[in-house]
């Protein structure tokens, strides 16, 4: 108990696994925490102050399913072994070898093979914010200055597992993300001290600076990277992950897209948290998760830089011309997880079964060679796949066919590798013919017919001669023990033998272990080569996973022009038309001229669909892909704004129009004339004039400040007038039509704007009872008839609603709407008409 404590005070926030034999055990807090959260046996075992020790355990074989489920709780737990021999006098040796945080994770069963794992580190000084970000499972190391304005934004395209902050940071700030997956951890200020921080990460990567990364001087993120690249060492037991650099990242780079933004458009998770249907469902068809995690990746980083996304739209016009990239998945089929396999090669943490499958991958990628096209851009893919083949020879010769799964049951070290080992193999499996060979031979030699060579646990090994052939023994033969009827003998030779064969198995795998960590490190040069392989085996995989889709769903290359110009024609939304028969196609036309497109029409005619395909088709297009449409034309593009759908967050203290408000103040206040604006709905949280002159006033700010692209969707059929005083302001509308109180939507876009809203028709199709719907049809007679006698709205807005005043209501009418012919009996019909009679 006293080393235990000693151990855990060095970890007082982690839940410590204390090896005792065959099992993890956790004692005290530790015990009653663990029971609950992993539902396994609270008991006991002595006594402390005169109170029971609590001890729960779980066994050390099945650790890593137990660990999964903590991490998956934001739990981190420390590691301790047993490092020393055991004496007889005093406890084990014991030392904490990693610790286990959501952050740091490499193993595969604690992991999601198509989700990169994340550690952010942050740095808050003065109104500034610098972030570093590494995956020890890739090696991506990265930094970034930004503002905490910007945190939501950063912490949605990230989906970090863990989070680094001081401890003097307002942790308030962060309150919105405690019921998410992200788990924050408070390190000591002076870790995130810039200095000191350039001093460890040129040491580490041993340059003299680090100018040579695009670094900065004096950039808040380097203290967020020194103190990130500190809390990994510490974790991991002083080994590192294999880092290819320090990247240094710019806003600039890539298409802009915001929190809201990124939820709205269901890019890798829908709006209620689902993985599928989804913009990545929908086009990973990757072989690897590699390129699964580099497709998510692409999705949520869009490129600016036109030649980098035409060198990928062209690499998807070679895999289509020549049709490989069905024949590239086949050949990728037998590849591993190359990029985290080599991770925990550097980390000292693979397992015998990562290294033949890495060795099996090796073997595999002559094969994929042969199936690349034969252009510039896969023949650079293809020096990445060709790594040093010394790395194949030496897994090779070094490691089994079929090794074990665990390196302490044997196993792993391949024949002929080292010649001691295969001695000491040779005494554990041919001992048994040794044994009937020296019996043959003592038997001739000393004419004893009944001489027997045999061996048990109490004795071992010994020559067994009855009592009647005592005077045949030969002078070399010790006695070892007296029986009854006969003698036990040793000679020489059977005693080394004896020496070599109880001491086998435990040297052998003694050894094993050694020449197996030897083997590790013989690999540590190569691991710069093996992350370029993988690296190249994930854009391989990702652009025949766009190629792909593009060919099953009929996508096409769209055009990159400088100009401010978005034509899209016959556009599709990727997700929905997957999802649906027949879907209907529609075209997008924005110029210098023709700013913002004011969307009218019934609710569920599509505009919502209508608006997010638009932004999905130039999101793909900036990633590379072909898209879903029969032409498009794409001029200069910054940013991706949406405002659609309503939500609020109420631990946070904000109302859905409060949320409404405030993604449309990030709008206004950031969108330039190259940004893709989405607005739906905007004003509908509040009353009606409120709702409608704050969706003017945001209108017009859109197209006299900002000047974006948008897509402005409404129910205030007032706005249309936008179009008289603005030129650069088109209405259109989504077509419906409305026959026997039944309304049938035909999702095309038209021009101008759409006459009425159908509201009420929706609600019956909603089920809504029909008294109510009738009530409703009634009401809004009444409303709209007053707001165009008594001027309601004043002379801002001429009323949509004055080309189809209905008459005053009457009995007869109100009868009338209650009637439902088709549902009438012959008596039924004959009764009616007499009261409609009567009431007229």
């Amino acid at each position: 108990m006293q080393q235990y404590l000693r151990l855990k005070s060095d970890h007082p926030d982690k839940l410590l696994f204390y090896r005792m034999g065959d099992f993890y055990e956790l004692f005290f807090d530790d015990a009653i925490r663990a029971a609950k959260l992993l539902d396994i046996t609270l008991t006991t075992r002595g006594s402390t102050a005169g109170e029971p020790i609590r001890m729960a355990g779980v066994p050390y074989h099945a650790a890593e399913q137990y660990l999964a489920r903590l991490v998956k709780m934001g739990e981190s737990v420390a590691i301790c072994e047993q490092v020393g021999e055991v004496t007889g006098k005093g406890p084990v040796d014991r030392k904490v070898m990693r610790i286990v945080t959501p952050g740091t994770l490499t193993d595969t069963a604690l992991m999601d093979v198509k989700v990169e794992n994340r550690l952010l580190a942050l740095n808050f000084v003065r109104g500034k914010m610098g972030m570093a970000w590494l995956s020890l499972a890739s090696g991506d190391f990265a930094l970034m200055d930004s503002t905490p304005e910007k945190l939501a934004s950063e912490i949605e395209r990230l989906r970090p597992a863990e989070i680094l902050v001081s401890d003097d940071a307002g942790l308030a700030m962060f309150d919105h993300f405690q019921n998410g997956s992200a788990v924050i951890r408070k390190l000591p200020p002076w870790q995130f001290e810039v200095a000191s921080a350039v001093r460890n990460l040129s040491r580490h990567f041993e340059t003299h600076d680090l100018s040579g990364f695009g670094v900065v001087d004096g950039m808040l993120a380097l203290g967020s990277a020194g103190a990130l690249l500190e809390y990994v060492r510490s974790t991991q037991g002083g080994a590192l992950p294999v880092l290819a650099g320090l990247r240094c990242e710019l806003q600039s780079q890539y298409i802009e897209l915001d929190a809201a933004t990124r939820r709205n458009l269901e890019i890798t998770e829908t709006i209620r948290g689902e993985t599928s249907p989804t913009l990545f469902s929908l086009l990973d068809h990757c072989a690897t998760g590699m390129g699964s995690r580099l497709l998510r990746h692409w999705l949520h980083h869009p490129l600016r830089s036109q030649p980098k996304i035409l060198q990928r739209q062209n690499a998807i016009v070679a895999l289509l011309a020549t049709g490989l990239f069905t024949s590239i998945h086949t050949a990728l089929d037998c590849i591993s997880d190359v990029e985290r396999i080599t991770a925990r090669i550097a980390l000292a943490s693979a397992r015998p079964r990562d290294l033949s499958s890495l060795r099996d991958s090796l073997a595999g990628l002559p094969a994929l060679l042969q199936v690349l096209p034969e252009d510039e851009f896969f023949a650079a893919l293809a020096k990445a796949l060709t790594p040093d083949a010394q790395i194949l020879e030496l897994l090779s010769a070094s490691i089994k066919t079929e090794p074990s799964v665990v390196l302490r049951e044997g196993g792993v070290i391949a024949d002929g590798y080292s010649a001691e080992l295969d001695e000491l193999r040779a005494i554990q499996t041919h001992g048994g013919e040794f044994l009937l060979a020296l019996e043959a031979r003592e038997r001739e030699r000393t004419g004893i017919p009944t001489l027997k060579v045999e061996y048990n646990r109490v004795a071992g090994y010994f020559i067994e001669i009855t009592n009647s052939y005592a005077g045949a023994v030969p002078d070399d033969y010790r006695r070892r023990q007296t029986m009854k009827n006969a003698e036990r003998y040793i000679t020489p030779e059977l005693k080394l033998f004896e020496d070599k064969a109880l001491s086998a198995q435990e040297r052998s795998l003694a050894l094993e272990k050694s020449l197996y960590e030897d083997l590790l490190q013989r690999l540590q040069p190569y691991l710069g080569a093996l992350r370029l392989a993988a690296q190249g085996l994930a854009t391989v995989d990702v652009l025949a996973s766009l190629s792909d889709t593009a060919e099953r769903g009929n996508y096409i290359a769209p055009q990159f022009v400088d100009g401010q110009l978005l034509h899209i024609e016959a556009g599709r939304h990727p997700v929905v038309e997957a999802q649906i028969d027949d879907f209907i196609p529609n075209d997008v036309d924005f110029s210098v001229v023709r700013k913002l497109l004011l969307i009218t029409g019934p609710n569920m005619g599509g505009k919502s669909t209508y608006m997010r395909q638009v932004a999905l088709i130039v999101l793909l297009a900036h990633v590379g892909s072909f898209v879903p449409a029969q032409s498009a034309v794409i001029g200069k593009l910054d940013r991706i704004f949406t405002r659609i759908g309503a939500s609020d967050d109420l631990a946070g203290g904000r109302s859905t129009f409060m949320v409404e408000m405030t993604e449309t103040a990030n709008i206004l206040n950031n969108a330039s004339e190259h940004s893709l604006v989405l607005m739906d709905e905007v004003g509908r949280g509040t009353s009606t004039f409120d709702g409608l002159a704050l969706a003017w006033s945001i209108a017009k700010s859109l197209i006299e400040k900002n000047r974006a692209y948008t897509l402005f969707a409404t129910h205030y059929f007032e706005l249309t007038r936008l179009a008289q005083d603005y030129p650069v302001v088109a209405n259109v509308h989504l077509d419906a039509v409305e026959h026997k109180d039944k309304i049938v939507f035909l999702h095309t876009v038209q021009e101008g704007p759409a006459s009425q809203s159908y509201g009420v028709a929706v609600a019956q199709l909603a089920g809504v009872p029909k008294d109510v719907v009738r009530a409703a049809r009634k009401k809004l007679l009444e409303l709209e008839s007053n707001s165009v006698q008594g001027g309601m709205q004043g002379d801002l807005f001429a009323s949509a609603a004055a080309a189809r005043i209905e008459p005053d209501s009457h009995p007869l009418l109100d009868a009338l709407a209650e009637v439902d012919p088709d549902a009438l009996n012959p008596r039924e019909a004959h009764d009616l008409l007499y009261r409609l009679c009567a009431l007229l």
